[in-house]
């Protein structure tokens, strides 16, 4: 007989993607979807990095090595060298994307059964990396009634057992959008400092913060340079998504040395991503600061919207460009599920991404929402006229 293996049946859906099949049914019934449920940004990739992969003169799609270009890396290097953290390139691995970044990293420590402390909610996918790498997410609660700000270090403490290999963290958060105070990471540096654990930081959204809030790298701790991981990535910084071009940074040798040896069996990243990926890195800060601004625009349109609508609670994101969204329902799958099905305003609706699966407490979330602002402001301000009028007329019958 042939069967399906556990891990395989224990594998999560995306809550980010699994309502799609709804999504291209209103398409084709020709209903205009806005998708507030997906960080792919609509600003420009850099040209740069375009026209890097245009003009290549490459006769051979070759291989790359796989730890990466070395151009890249040295870029990378550069890169942090202008937040004053030193790295060298034999401290940066090139991977697929952050997600595979992530998948090496629970790889290279972990083994099955093991288990790792992450602040709930989180991006989802961390529970199917785990899933896939056999481990165990110990998850700690932080609540959208203190805007998800790190939860206290006895409750960290509370956690560690004999099988703690390490700490989580998303900063900026995906999907909050908090942003970790430095005070907040010396309490993270102090516990896996004191408990010999690792601390894994995801940092792919560090350019994005607002309200004179500032990002505070792990690497900026020396004292836990061997305990330290940043997992890092182009898609965000320069809207190249379809790249899939991130990165590992650590300087724990024996660490880096492991994580080879996964970046070796799954042979090399792809060579005209980090061709263009490469020639991003070179954009000027003046990128940054509009790119930025747009996006705290958004974010300053939306909250003012959602706050509007009655019912609705939100967590004010000072990062990133997500935030999560308590709505007066029971269950907020069904009712993303049905503003696809069977609502529309002006024959338009929105798709939104459930944020249960951003948790892994069983029964958590199952009334919030997560929005990512990756839309215009006009586009948003509609989106949040089809929210309230599609939660008035849902609840007419919930």
């Amino acid at each position: 007989m042939l069967t399906i293996s556990n891990k395989g049946k224990l594998m999560p859906e995306s809550p980010i993607r699994k309502l799609v099949p709804f999504a291209e049914k209103a398409k084709q019934k020709g209903v205009k979807v806005f998708h507030l449920n997906i960080g792919q940004p609509d600003i420009e990739t850099p040209p740069a990095a375009i026209e890097a992969v245009r003009n290549s003169k490459i006769k051979v799609l070759a291989y790359s090595k796989s730890e990466g270009d070395i151009e890249l890396r040295n870029k990378i290097c550069n890169y942090y060298s202008k937040l004053d953290i030193k790295i060298n390139n034999s401290e940066v691995i090139v991977t697929s994307g952050a997600s595979e970044a992530l998948l090496f990293t629970l790889g290279s420590i972990m083994d099955p059964s093991e288990e790792i402390i992450i602040p709930e909610p989180f991006y989802a996918n961390y529970n199917g990396f785990s899933v896939a790498n056999g481990v165990n997410i110990i998850p700690i609660f932080s609540s959208i009634d203190n805007n998800f700000k790190l939860p206290k270090i006895e409750d960290f403490e509370n956690l560690i057992t004999e099988k703690t290999k390490g700490i989580l963290i998303c900063n900026p958060n995906n999907p909050t959008g908090y942003v970790y105070s430095r005070d907040e990471m010396k309490t993270l540096v102090e516990i896996v400092k004191k408990h010999n654990l690792f601390l894994i930081a995801d940092e792919v959204y560090r350019e994005f913060t607002y309200e004179n809030t500032t990002h505070t790298s792990i690497l900026e701790f020396s004292e836990i340079q061997q305990n330290a991981i940043v997992i890092d990535s182009v898609s965000k910084r320069y809207s190249m998504c379809g790249a899939r071009i991130g990165c590992i940074i650590s300087k724990n040798p024996e660490f880096i040395s492991t994580a080879m040896k996964f970046a070796q069996a799954r042979l090399s990243p792809p060579t005209l991503a980090q061709i263009a990926s490469t020639a991003a890195m070179d954009v000027g800060e003046e990128y940054f600061d509009s790119v930025i601004n747009e996006y705290n625009e958004r974010r300053k349109t939306l909250i003012k919207g959602l706050n509007e609508i009655p019912g609705v609670k939100v967590s004010i994101p000072n990062g990133a460009f997500y935030c999560v969204v308590e709505l007066p329902v029971k269950n907020s799958e069904n009712f993303a599920k049905w503003l696809l099905e069977d609502f529309s305003l002006n024959n338009e609706t929105i798709m939104v991404a459930p944020a249960a699966g951003f948790y892994s407490s069983v029964n958590m979330g199952e009334n919030q929402v997560r929005i990512a602002y990756v839309l215009n402001q006009s586009d948003l301000k509609t989106c949040v006229n089809i929210l309230k009028n599609g939660l008035a007329e849902y609840l007419k019958n919930d």
